[in-house]
């Protein structure tokens, strides 16, 4: 993965440019707060770009977020689910796995809703405050 500032999203696609689109995992997100408890349990540093998420967020809880619209900027996203991460992640230090596996650690999946830029900084909001439970 590459740290970029700005990014296009395509409705029912994903980012563009990137080499999955379509289906249903177009985005994935994954949020700091819970990535830098993962991180300081296991007592590491890493960057989260090893996560290989497409969006890094911040302020926001993603947790049981399933069939919620997340905002990004100008554009919404449908969350589908939580993101497990495959034992290719293991090379990025044992045991980071097995931590991520539990309490949406390792971050969701979401359908793009509609087309447009994304920057880093823009604002992150739930369509709704309903609760998702």
């Amino acid at each position: 993965m590459d740290e970029c500032g700005n990014a296009q999203l395509k409705a029912g696609q994903g980012l563009v440019g990137s080499a999955d689109l379509g289906g249903k995992r177009q985005v994935t997100l994954l949020e700091i707060e819970q990535w830098n408890e993962t991180i300081k349990e296991l007592g590491i540093s890493l960057d989260p770009a090893q996560r290989r998420a497409n969006l890094l967020v911040t302020g926001i809880q993603l947790r049981h977020s399933t069939d919620r619209i997340i905002r990004v900027g100008p554009c919404r996203l449908k969350i589908g689910g939580e993101t497990t991460p495959c034992q290719h992640i293991e090379v990025s230090a044992p045991g980071l796995r097995q931590s991520m596996q539990h309490d949406w650690r390792g971050g969701v999946y979401a359908e793009v809703l509609d087309d447009g830029d994304i920057a880093t900084g823009d604002l992150v909001t739930w369509e709704s405050q309903d609760l998702p439970y």
